[in-house]
């Protein structure tokens, strides 16, 4: 005969076990009820008088809601013949993070009216990566690309200082529009210079649509400080910059910080972003002082007191060595070694579930299932 404290240990064991698994079988087996009585309600309503759009229930009916998520693929507004276009420039180079930048500013995008998106690659030729995600966005773009020359790049951590990052491909695009548009045409636009490591508010793009010369607002997240911005006096006018670094520069301002009449740009063609002789910082100064003056200068974002752009910039992702650095010439993909299979198991007996987590070759997605121990 079992002693009395073996039969309660193996009760204790047991019962546990057999409720775990009683709630599955219900939880497993109450979306297909769900279903059955959805299908059931349509069926009713196709066969009863189309008379009342309303389904009423009685209190004593269990009322089950299946909700269906369908991913839509959102494409740009159609486009306006009264609104003036955006011209929005970006520079762009080569690594880990370009793609996931790239595609989140493209969601952005997405959502503004009359926005033709000029993309800049800073190599010798027009990558694979950026032409088909450009294609699959459906935006109105115009992809370009021209090499910095190797003197000019990185050496090893540090950057020359004389010419920063994406002045070549900024200045092509500038080119680009004057070869475009004729400065006596009819064509209508702002152009602005939005890098792909910064975050855009939809407001941003509506404020500066009604630039007449250059428009200027706070940026946030840069220079060291919560954000920079153009000092407004009463009259609404710009006198100044709150700003710590050089804040003495004749425009004080972050590239994200203005947007410029196309007009402008189109008759005054010899103003473009200097390669040479000029210091970091004063990028943006070399542009601006060849088409305005500081009193000519119109701050949007209610006086710039609205913070409608941020200076982010994505974490620096940690790779294995022989992953992080692609072939000269490719671009990296996101892709897992063929024939390696990753699994790993974790073992919960208390909730009497496992749960496998596991990576095959040929596939670039994790997949987790649970399972029931029976």
């Amino acid at each position: 005969m079992p002693k009395r404290r073996d039969i309660l240990a193996i009760v204790l064991i047991v019962l546990p076990w057999t409720l775990l698994i009683t709630v599955w079988h219900q939880s497993a087996i109450a979306p297909l009820l769900a279903i059955r009585k959805d299908d059931g309600a349509e069926a009713r309503r196709e066969a009863g008088p189309a008379t009342d759009s309303k389904e009423y229930c009685s209190p004593d009916k269990d009322i089950v809601e299946v909700v269906r998520t369908e991913y839509v693929y959102t494409r740009p507004p159609p486009w306006s013949d009264v609104l003036p276009t955006i011209h929005v420039i970006t520079p762009t180079y080569s690594r880990p993070v370009q793609k996931a930048e790239l595609t989140r500013l493209a969601n952005t995008f997405l959502h503004v009216p009359n926005l033709h998106w000029i993309l800049v690659e800073d190599s010798q030729r027009r990558t694979p990566l950026v032409t088909r995600l450009l294609r699959e966005t459906g935006l109105n773009y115009t992809h370009l690309n021209v090499e910095t020359p190797r003197n000019y790049k990185l050496r090893g951590d540090t950057r020359d200082p004389r010419i920063p990052r994406g002045t070549m491909q900024r200045n092509l695009a500038l080119r680009w529009l004057r070869e475009t548009f004729s400065p006596n045409s009819s064509q209508t636009g702002i152009v602005y210079f939005a890098d792909d490591d910064n975050t855009y508010s939809l407001e941003l793009f509506e404020e500066m649509r009604s630039t007449r010369k250059v428009s200027v607002w706070p940026v946030a997240f840069v220079g060291g400080l919560r954000y920079e911005s153009p000092r407004v006096n009463a009259a609404g006018k710009v006198y100044g910059w709150k700003t710590v670094f050089d804040p003495h520069r004749p425009f004080a301002i972050d590239m994200a910080g203005f947007a410029i009449n196309l007009r402008l740009i189109l008759f005054k063609p010899q103003a473009y972003f200097k390669l040479r002789g000029v210091k970091g910082g004063y990028q943006e100064s070399s542009l601006l002082r060849e088409l305005v003056t500081l009193n000519d200068l119109e701050p949007k974002a209610a006086n710039c007191t609205k913070i409608l752009v941020w200076h982010t910039r994505t974490e620096k992702p940690v790779l294995l060595r022989h992953l992080a650095k692609p072939r000269p010439g490719k671009n990296i993909q996101e892709t897992v070694p063929q024939n390696q299979t990753f699994i790993k198991i974790i073992l919960v007996p208390s909730y009497g579930l496992i749960q496998l987590m596991f990576q095959r070759g040929d596939s670039t997605a994790w997949s987790q299932r649970d399972c029931t121990l029976d």
